[in-house]
């Protein structure tokens, strides 16, 4: 996919305000520790997270997204009457129906005109409904929209605590199929993109790549939806082994496809943003597509894994440091379960 009138116009976004660190969580699973004698700070030593940050209770990923929604249209001046699309596409919703984007879209006071749904896909849901965007801006369709998200991991966090610290039969190899849920982080991102002709920044979305291997899909899932049943508490398992490797060889043949589509090579890329997922992931991810990893800017460390947050918002970070300069190239490595591989260009 190409795009010849769809530029990138701002990033909105929230953090939240808790900070818990990596030793917090092993504190909270001394039980577990204790028992598997488990040495302490593996958690931070293994996944490269220092901390990551939760929401308040009472918070609701439509409430989240919207304050970043605020924030990206005020930022850059587009009137809400201009948003033609609004696509909510975060793992987490506030509830089964209706879309969590009719929420926000009467939060954000948008127009009656505005095509709203909810894109759901693992952590690429944010980059997933910028594809979709984009497509409605160069088919013109409309002239801007937003792709928002929601992410509020500590529910997984903590429920995976407890099961960790409750189960006796856990030992040392069945315990690392919830490694991956500890690394988990919250936030909220708003992505705008608009028509060039409307756009004050041109900085271009150039166009991208998407590739899956559905094969891989049972690496990483969580327990079955229970929609509204009592109990319904979320847990996942991950072979983080076989993720990281299946993950990495999909990325380094949707690299070769996006690179053609582009015409771009690995010397012409001055900026990249992945998916933070870890820094062993972070790594191998690098070496598989032959990039610099010194082109890479991560948030990581003190924001965790924020799911379909962690890209947009890692730009964001980039954006507010100016880490990019007129003209430069700017790759966008998306990656989630299922398995899902989205890259997409920037000029900016």
């Amino acid at each position: 996919m190409q795009y010849q009138n769809v530029c990138l116009e701002g990033i909105g976004y929230e953090l939240a305000p808790n900070v818990v660190t990596s030793q917090d969580i092993e504190d909270k699973l001394a039980p577990l520790y204790e028992r598997l004698n488990l040495p302490a700070g593996r958690l931070e030593l293994m996944s490269g997270i220092k901390e990551r940050r939760f929401w308040d209770n009472g918070q609701s990923p439509g409430d989240v997204a919207v304050k970043a929604g605020r924030k990206a249209l005020e930022s850059t001046g587009i009137a809400v009457e201009k948003i033609g699309a609004l696509f909510h596409g975060a793992v987490c919703r506030n509830f089964l129906e209706p879309a969590t984007a009719s929420v926000e879209h009467n939060s954000l006071g948008l127009s009656e005109k505005t095509l709203l749904f909810d894109l759901s896909n693992a952590c690429l849901g944010v980059l997933d409904s910028m594809v979709m965007i984009a497509n409605m801006i160069e088919l013109g369709q409309i002239k801007a929209g937003l792709a928002v998200a929601g992410e509020m991991g500590e529910s997984l966090v903590n429920t995976t605590i407890d099961a960790l610290n409750s189960d006796l039969t856990l030992t040392r190899k069945t315990v690392k199929s919830s490694f991956a849920s500890l690394t988990i982080g919250s936030g909220a991102v708003a992505v705008l993109l608009t028509h060039k002709d409307i756009s004050k920044t041109g900085h271009r979305l150039i166009g991208g790549v998407s590739r899956c291997r559905t094969e891989s899909s049972a690496l990483c899932t969580s327990n079955k939806d229970k929609g509204f049943s009592e109990g319904a508490t979320p847990l996942m398992e991950t072979d983080s082994e076989e993720l990281l490797n299946a993950g990495c060889a999909l990325a380094a043949d949707t690299w070769n496809d996006f690179t053609k589509e582009l015409g771009w090579g690995a010397h012409d890329i001055a900026r990249s943003f992945t998916h933070q997922v870890g820094s062993a992931h972070r790594r191998l991810l690098y070496q598989s597509i032959g990039l610099d990893v010194e082109k890479d800017y991560a948030t990581l460390p003190f924001l965790g894994n924020v799911g379909s947050v962690s890209l947009p918002i890692t730009l964001a970070y980039g954006m507010e440091r100016a880490l990019m300069k007129k003209g430069d190239k700017v790759a966008l490595l998306g990656i989630g379960s299922g398995l899902n591989c989205l890259m997409l260009g920037l000029e900016w």
